[in-house]
């Protein structure tokens, strides 16, 4: 839906025919400063004006109503208790099945949340990745491995239900949903594809498959906050000890 539109622009030279191989020896390049003084092009100005205006008016659309202002922090933030939540919900929703626990990158989360009226701008810059929501089964064993990188990062956002303690720059005491980590039963986690394809330092992830249906973690947002503004609710986040340093 708010996929940012690219423009790729490729050049490809074919010499079949020859067998000669040209390598630059040099390179020049003038620097230009772009400031005030450099005049506008209205021709181009106004070729793109009907453009910026449509950009615009999607940007600045308010989708819901912020109670405070909510900053990523380590080990846990309200911000990424909000993210972390809202793809479990809308992974629950988009799947049609349950799932045990929702994690978020911490380095993913670019920017806070404001007080006061949400725009679909603001989560852009909140996540300006096109990264994909997706589904992975993972055994308690892989898990383990996984949360141990999130502790050894300094702690990432995790769903409810999910608790976890930072020992050593290991995770421990580990809950889901109230019963302990069970290194033998498989969980289903959402989270974005970069991380499981082995970003952020999860190669543990990579071999594992993915159940994929190009959902973009940043239209979740724009879904979630969407549906708690048609069910009346401000977007209110709190801190409830979900990761937490061992002492």
């Amino acid at each position: 839906m708010y996929r940012r539109n690219s423009i790729f622009l490729g050049l490809f030279i074919a010499l079949s025919s020859c067998s000669t191989f040209y390598q630059p020896t040099s390179l020049q390049h003038t620097q230009y400063k772009i400031d005030a003084s450099i005049r506008s092009d209205s021709s181009l100005a106004g070729m793109l004006q009907p453009y910026a205006t449509n950009i615009n008016a999607t940007m600045n659309k308010v989708i819901g109503t912020s109670a405070d202002t909510y900053t990523n922090k380590r080990p846990e933030s309200e911000i990424g208790n909000f993210l972390a939540d809202c793809y479990k919900e809308m992974g629950e929703k988009k799947f049609g099945r349950k799932i045990d626990a929702a994690f978020m990158n911490a380095g993913g989360i670019r920017s806070y949340l404001s007080k006061g009226n949400i725009t679909v701008g603001k989560i852009f810059e909140i996540m300006p990745f096109d990264n994909i929501l997706i589904l992975q089964e993972l055994k308690g064993t892989i898990l383990q491995q996984y949360l141990d990188v999130m502790a050894a990062d300094g702690g990432w956002p995790v769903s409810k239900g999910v608790t976890l303690q930072i020992k050593n720059k290991k995770a421990v005491n580990i809950l889901i949903h109230g019963k302990p980590l069970d290194p033998n039963a498989v969980y289903t986690v959402a989270h974005s594809d970069y991380v499981a394809n082995g970003g952020s330092d999860c190669s543990m992830l990579k071999p594992i498959p993915q159940i994929n249906l190009g959902y973009l973690m940043r239209d979740a947002i724009v879904e979630y906050i969407d549906s708690q503004t048609k069910a009346g609710k401000t977007i209110q986040p709190v801190i409830e000890n979900r990761v937490t340093n061992a002492d």
